[in-house]
């Protein structure tokens, strides 16, 4: 069972049927300071609305919910790092600092969310900054370049609105972001608190969501992102101090090819419509990335790299926990094979819930009260599904641990 592989055998030890699932340590502070960047327009498909009713998985979904958790690393061989998890994944969301890390932790083994502080603070191996769709994306700092080059340049406009009403004239946003700019180079890393009041001090309004648009400005261009865990934070740093020279720059459609590849080694089969929402392009964008990387299509009209030898059938990945904005409700154009009609999991503000799945579908929501895991489930949970939860959870706790 896959929870045997990222605990011990005490944290596989089942609770007590019924309330919470095993102990554990205070929940990290949640942080949702990502507020989403308008990209103009760029994504052509529109995204399945939280308040949309959804079906029933049908035996078709769930043979594409397996394949697709095993390219999720939801499945078989667990990665050894969260660098590993990264690079399958390409971006993973990252508003919810706990729910990225979670993401790790249920594409793991052996690992802590101190190792995914470790690989942000100390390795500089992963960086967070605003890229797919204009949101936080946990990214290697090898693939920010050219992922940043080509998804950005599109959030310019969103955001340049953004600041107009949140009463940030064009003059000011220079102005702050040259303080930002100087402030880091002098000081940093630097928190988000601490730059407000370098901003706030430059003259410049920072109520609201402003700041936050003038931090996504920043990165933007290209000249900040998110780098060391600063307490229960995260700190700005500069690109070039933290990341150091550029590589050569990639070409616009090899940058294409790249991003579609990389889509499909962590979320195949899809649609040419799924890539172009998950990374926020235009649709034939994500046409000319598929071919470019030599995508396939399938006899059920979805596209997924060549396979030499023929893979197995993919089976359902055993009872797990995941988090806040997991990449599994975030990577398709339709969420509806995992939640079907549980709709409460996305709520009408857009954010995404923690929640269990078992037999590739959502089966609870759930959370951390008292320092234990408390399900909400939609429906009764067999004696099976319990025990594996149970043992889940702690390796939860275990992973969350202080």
């Amino acid at each position: 069972m896959r929870g045997s592989r990222r605990g011990t055998q005490a944290a596989r030890a089942a609770a007590p049927g019924g309330g919470p699932l095993g102990p554990g340590p205070e929940a990290l502070r949640t942080e949702r300071d990502g507020a989403r960047l308008p990209a103009a327009g760029e994504v052509e498909s529109p995204p399945v609305s939280p308040t949309q009713p959804q079906a029933a998985a049908r035996p078709d979904d769930r043979a594409v919910t397996a394949e697709r958790c095993a390219a999720q690393l939801l499945g078989g061989n667990p990665a050894a790092s969260a660098e590993e998890v990264a690079r399958r994944l390409l971006a993973i969301q990252a508003q919810d600092p706990r729910g990225a890390r979670l993401a790790v932790r249920a594409r793991s083994a052996g690992l802590s969310a101190a190792a995914v502080d470790a690989a942000l603070s100390q390795r500089r191996s992963l960086i967070v900054a605003w890229l797919n769709r204009g949101t936080l994306h946990l990214v290697r700092a090898e693939d920010y370049w050219w992922l940043h080059s080509l998804t950005n340049p599109q959030l310019r406009a969103g955001n340049s609105r953004r600041l107009a009403q949140e009463g940030v004239p064009p003059e000011d946003a220079e102005r702050a972001v040259a303080t930002v700019r100087t402030a880091l180079a002098a000081d940093g890393p630097l928190t988000r608190s601490q730059l407000r009041e370098r901003v706030s001090a430059a003259g410049v309004r920072t109520e609201g969501q402003a700041m936050v648009h003038i931090l996504a400005l920043a990165s933007i261009r290209g000249l900040i992102v998110r780098g060391p865990v600063t307490g229960r934070d995260q700190a700005f740093v500069l690109v070039q101090d933290w990341l150091g020279a550029p590589p050569p720059p990639m070409s616009r459609e090899a940058a294409l090819g790249e991003l579609a590849r990389r889509y499909l080694a962590g979320h195949a089969p899809a649609a040419d419509r799924d890539l172009a929402q998950w990374a926020g392009i235009r649709l034939r964008d994500a046409r000319l990335g598929l071919a470019r990387c030599g995508a396939v299509q399938r006899e059920d009209g979805l596209a997924e790299l060549p396979a030499s030898p023929p893979r197995a059938a993919a089976a359902l990945p055993p009872p797990l926990l995941l988090g806040a904005f997991e990449p599994l409700l975030l990577g398709w154009a339709s969420r509806a094979p995992i939640v079907g009609p549980n709709r409460q999991i996305v709520t009408v503000n857009g954010l995404f819930r923690p929640f269990v799945l078992a037999g590739g579908q959502a089966v609870a929501t759930w959370n951390i009260a008292g320092g234990q895991v408390v399900l909400a489930p939609f429906a009764p949970l067999d004696s099976r599904t319990r025990a594996a939860l149970a043992a889940d959870a702690a390796d939860v706790t275990r992973f969350l641990g202080t």
